[in-house]
C-alpha cells in the first residue's frame, strides 16, 4: 500500500493461551521489518474458555489502522461470535472481514501478507489460500 496503511489481525480462540500463542508464531514468522497490527481475542474476560464479544470488538479496535481488518477463528461459535458483531454494524471497525481460513496456518499466511503492505482482500485471499498447504 503506498499510503502505509496495514490490514490488522484479530485472532479470535476459545482460548487466551492459544490465541496468544498463535499472534505470538505469526509475528515471530513474519520477521523483524514491519510490525504488523495483530492482537489476539481468546477466552471470556474471567478467564474461562469461550468468546467475548468485548474483547473481539476492543482487539478490532486495537489494531484497526485504516486499511481493514482481518479476523480469523478457530471453531464455530467463534465464528457465530464475529458474525454477530458484523451484523450489528457498529461494533467493529468499518471493513472488518471474517476470513474463512484455518486458524494457525491461515494466522501465518494473513500476517506475513499484510507485512508486504497488501490489501485487505489480499491478505485475506493469502490466509484462505492456507486450505490447500498439504503436510505430505
Amino acid at each position: 500500500m503506498s499510503d502505509g496503511k496495514l490490514v490488522g489481525i484479530v485472532l479470535v480462540s476459545h482460548s487466551a493461551d492459544v490465541a496468544a500463542s498463535v499472534a505470538e508464531l505469526a509475528k515471530g514468522l513474519a520477521g523483524r521489518g514491519v510490525a504488523v497490527p495483530v492482537a489476539p481475542a481468546g477466552g471470556t474476560e474471567g478467564g474461562e474458555l469461550g468468546t467475548s464479544s468485548e474483547l473481539i470488538a476492543a482487539a478490532a479496535a486495537s489494531v484497526d489502522r485504516g486499511a481493514g481488518v482481518a479476523v480469523l477463528t478457530d471453531l464455530g461459535s467463534a465464528v457465530l461470535t464475529v458474525k454477530a458483531l458484523l451484523a450489528e454494524g457498529d461494533e467493529l471497525p468499518d471493513n472488518t472481514r471474517l476470513v474463512d481460513a484455518p486458524f494457525v496456518e491461515g494466522a501465518v499466511a494473513a500476517v506475513v501478507t499484510a507485512a508486504t503492505g497488501a490489501d485487505l482482500a489480499t491478505v485475506e485471499a493469502a490466509a484462505a489460500e492456507a486450505y490447500t498447504y498439504r503436510k505430505i
